[in-house]
């Protein structure tokens, strides 16, 4: 059976079963009760870094859930938006794509796209470990301006709606890079505001207006940040940093 195989483990996070669980079951350890979130913004950096962040934002979904999740990531080789349809092999086992929902997206496959791409790969031990029943449904990302965005939500509102899929929604996404820590949260921060309302407009332009750079609505009425924070924590490096960001949408 074709499957798209793990090119970041053992770099991003551990590639050893063992030694992945024993990071996960610590980050979720921090992750606040779950509100059943319908969507969460995710970072994907590598683990000792953004992992805890990552799982705080899992954490707002209900561990219960076990239909399909949509994970959407940018491109960060410049390839247009595409999909995958094959499994995705993972150190805790691998996760099964919901080929009716993909086909239902009408995007094109892409798994060349997909095979060297990190920004969907980081996500899916956090499926696998707090969700192992569920499947899921990888989008590559290409465009990722307002109106890209706009003609992506309204594809994946059809699928939805064609297949009538319980879904739950992950956007993988760091935020400011390389950057002051100042510089960094003000920024971030600033834009992240928008998003309380849903305002999808203001987020795009106070992400313009300020010059950020964030790589990467059926029903949800709100955004909440759940936990900002930055590379320099970790580091304690505070001229240059990357932002990190959960954010549960319900």
């Amino acid at each position: 059976m074709k499957m798209r195989t793990c090119v970041v483990a053992g770099m991003f996070y551990p590639g050893d079963r063992l030694h992945l669980e024993q990071f996960l079951a610590k980050f979720f350890g921090t992750g606040t009760a779950a509100e059943n979130s319908c969507g969460i913004v995710s970072p994907h950096a590598g683990y000792i870094y953004s992992g805890e962040i990552a799982a705080n934002a899992f954490s707002t979904i209900s561990p219960d859930f076990s239909v399909t999740f949509v994970v959407i990531g940018p491109s960060h080789r410049g390839y247009l938006t595409c999909v995958s349809q094959v499994p995705w092999e993972m150190p805790l086992g691998h996760l099964e794509t919901d080929t009716e929902f993909v086909n239902a997206l009408d995007i094109e496959a892409g798994e060349f796209s997909l095979r060297d791409e990190h920004s969907l790969e980081v996500q899916m031990p956090f499926i696998r470990y707090r969700f192992p029943k569920v499947r899921i449904a990888p989008i590559l990302m290409g465009h990722q301006d307002a109106r890209s965005s706009a003609i992506l939500a309204e594809k994946v509102v059809s699928a939805v709606r064609r297949t009538k899929r319980d879904v739950r929604i992950v956007a993988s996404s760091d935020f400011s890079h390389y950057v002051t820590e100042e510089k960094a949260r003000s920024g971030d921060l600033c834009a992240i505001e928008a998003l309380k309302g849903l305002d999808v407009s203001e987020f795009f332009r106070r992400i313009g207006e300020k010059g950020l750079s964030a790589c990467g609505k059926m029903g949800a009425k709100a955004a909440r940040l759940v936990r900002y924070a930055t590379s320099g924590d970790v580091t304690g490096a505070r001229r240059e940093v990357v932002g990190y960001v959960a954010i549960a949408v319900m």
